[in-house]
């Protein structure tokens, strides 16, 4: 029979990515944790963890244990905190993809201290490909990110589709423009955004119309990026949602690209419990609200 107690070491490992901060984390010892975690497999007749000096990696056999796990200890925090009235507080952890504005965060935050909500969130920064891989892991419970086909209906919902376009001081030339053609930017310093999704695209692009422009900066930080934007260093391509005091967002024409962004929940969540909670419908509705207010202020400029 599986322990309980061995199931939440095993968690842990997966959360703290070791097994010292995994025992820190549970209050044990480093060798009683290892010592569950060993029972663990014998009574599953199956190795969870790869162990080697430098990381710990899940084994097949782990990775399909993952959802369980996080199934039953959910079940067990909710039963401490309905019927005994006890227990921890349901923690939600969110990834939310780095390309996003971070104003949709900090509201949704603000709005979640506020409405006082029994459920604790946790987020977790990540690129597409790293929130992908911490779903797939149970790391994580739901992902703010793109939505892909290959997410599925079932397991995905869709808050909006938004284009991109240029992002250029309001102090140049081409703020009043409302589209802009590629090769007029020839001679324009631009700015990389280094985590971009389109950055093999929008290379093609001006590549295509013969800009090879100077690089005045590369950065990972949107929000550096939107500075460097306002203060004149260059221009860049982004995402529509992306609005900022001091920045114009004219079209860049022939540039049809486009996003779906949404939520991707872990193959660990069943049915609609995490979908319909209180925290992930305030996050959809915050993010509505942030871009209505985007929109707004875009076509009143």
């Amino acid at each position: 029979m599986i322990d309980r107690y061995h199931l939440r070491y095993f968690l842990a490992v997966i959360d703290q990515g070791n097994f010292s901060k995994a025992a820190a984390a549970c209050n044990v010892s480093q060798p009683t944790l290892s010592v569950g975690i060993s029972k663990l497999e014998k009574t599953l007749g199956k190795t969870l963890f790869n162990r080697t000096n430098r990381r710990v990696e899940l084994t097949d056999a782990g990775a399909r244990l993952v959802g369980y796990a996080r199934r039953i200890e959910d079940s067990f925090a909710l039963a401490e905190h309905d019927i005994l009235g006890t227990g921890s507080t349901v923690t939600i952890r969110i990834g939310v993809l780095v390309t996003t504005p971070r104003r949709w965060i900090e509201n949704f935050l603000v709005a979640h201290r506020n409405a006082g909500a029994g459920e604790r969130v946790e987020i977790i920064e990540g690129r597409e490909r790293d929130l992908h891989e911490r779903l797939s892991r149970g790391r994580i419970d739901v992902a703010l990110t793109i939505i892909r086909e290959k997410a599925g209906k079932a397991n995905s919902e869709k808050i909006f589709t938004e284009g991109y376009s240029l992002a250029v001081a309001m102090t140049h030339p081409l703020a009043d423009r409302a589209v802009v053609r590629g090769e007029e930017l020839i001679h324009e310093p631009m700015i990389v955004r280094r985590h971009c999704e389109l950055l093999s695209e929008t290379s093609r692009y001006f590549t295509a119309r013969g800009v090879r422009p100077f690089f005045a900066a590369r950065t990972i930080s949107e929000g550096r990026a939107m500075s460097y934007v306002r203060a004149g260093l260059g221009i860049t391509v982004m995402p529509d949602s992306f609005i900022g005091e001091g920045i114009a967002r004219p079209h860049l024409k022939d540039f049809p690209f486009t996003r779906d962004i949404g939520l991707v929940f872990a193959p660990h969540i069943e049915g609609d419990a995490l979908k319909s909670s209180a925290a992930i419908r305030l996050l959809s509705e915050t993010i509505e609200q942030v871009r209505a207010e985007g929109l707004h202020d875009r076509r009143t400029r």
